[in-house]
């Protein structure tokens, strides 16, 4: 890609933002309210007149501002692509990084929480919960298909391949960026109604089948995130207490932390009470929604890594555990973890 030098290139920018989104003719005035140069009007003038000889803008009018020309919207697009596939990969990048090193403390965390508590104890890894839509990245990959990419809080990743009859110039596909980005930035799965679809549909106009396609992406990236990671330490702690370690009681308590869907289901139903339920909860004997664990309590708190990424940390034992022992070791986790995993969230934005 030509280079054309950071002034002109902003000014190339501002020119094609703008003409995207009033569709009339931009003048020095225009550009010197909307860039960070401070230029005068003089100095945009000449700096237009450069990028009009190189063929990037073009002066539809005598005494006209000027329009992008093909050339123009090449090098807009060929930038945002590369600045959009180079953000994508940082994410995936520091994702893969956050994911191993995630792991790696959780599973530690577990298992220092079950020797310091000497009860079964479990920790689920942190997701996304109402996660909101941080950017759409739609791209040519040829004359019959588009790549979208999807990007939600907390930095998770959908790539979908959506077909299309015909190849769209680059200015509409500058268009549809603008237009889902613009509508959809920041909201939430359920803040994406039908009304909202209905209307961006009919401003795509003939391109809807898109927006659906895209609509559908952010839809599937919520989804895939349902697949929860638990881990647990301590199960065989059990059975130093003898009202829990009768065969049944006991086989059945194995059997939930090595199945793990009944943990699962319990800690997304302690996420999905909804944020005032963010500090230490206790559950008591039938208090607990796990059948299996009807015989014991069990001390819960979620931790929090911004962008809406939370995990459930849980202690399971008999009824007359030590409470307070657990919920100071529960309070210290959740700083621990915040200061630990939370690190790495701050480097996303």
């Amino acid at each position: 890609m030509e280079e054309l030098g950071e002034r002109k290139e902003k000014i190339l920018n501002a020119i094609i933002k703008h003409y995207l989104e009033t569709g009339e003719p931009v003048g020095s005035r225009a550009i010197s309210k909307e860039t960070d140069l401070a230029l005068s009007s003089a100095t945009i003038r000449n700096e237009m007149a450069d990028l009009e000889e190189l063929g990037y803008i073009v002066q539809p009018h005598t005494s006209a501002g000027r329009v992008p020309s093909d050339k123009g919207y090449r090098f807009y697009v060929d930038h945002l692509i590369e600045s959009k596939n180079q953000e994508v990969a940082e994410i995936k990048d520091l994702m893969i990084e956050r994911t191993e090193k995630m792991e790696k403390v959780l599973k530690q965390v577990v298992k220092m929480l079950a020797n310091d508590t000497q009860y079964a104890t479990m920790i689920s890894a942190p997701s996304v919960r109402g996660n909101r839509l941080k950017f759409v990245q739609l791209s040519a990959v040829d004359e019959n298909q588009i790549l979208s990419v999807v990007v939600m809080d907390g930095n998770v990743v959908k790539n979908k391949i959506i077909p299309v009859e015909e190849p769209l110039d680059n200015e509409t596909m500058l268009k549809l960026n603008m237009l889902l980005n613009t509508t959809l930035n920041g909201l939430t799965v359920s803040e994406i109604n039908l009304g909202l679809i209905t209307k961006l549909k009919e401003q795509a106009g003939i391109h809807e089948e898109i927006i659906a396609q895209v609509i559908n992406t952010v839809a599937d990236t919520i989804s895939e995130d349902d697949d929860l990671e638990i881990y647990t330490s301590g199960a065989t702690n059990i059975f130093k207490y003898p009202e829990l370690s009768d065969s049944q009681s006991a086989s059945l308590l194995i059997n939930a932390f090595e199945e793990k869907q009944a943990l699962k289901d319990f800690i997304e139903g302690t996420q999905a009470e909804g944020t005032e339920n963010t500090g230490i909860q206790v559950y008591i004997g039938n208090e607990t929604p796990v059948q299996t664990m009807k015989d014991c309590s069990v001390v819960t708190a979620t931790y929090e890594l911004g962008d809406g990424m939370k995990g459930t940390i849980g202690i399971i034992g008999p009824k007359r555990m030590d409470y307070e022992k657990v919920m100071d070791n529960l309070k210290n986790l959740k700083s621990q973890l915040d200061n630990v995993l939370g690190g790495t969230d701050k480097n996303t934005e």
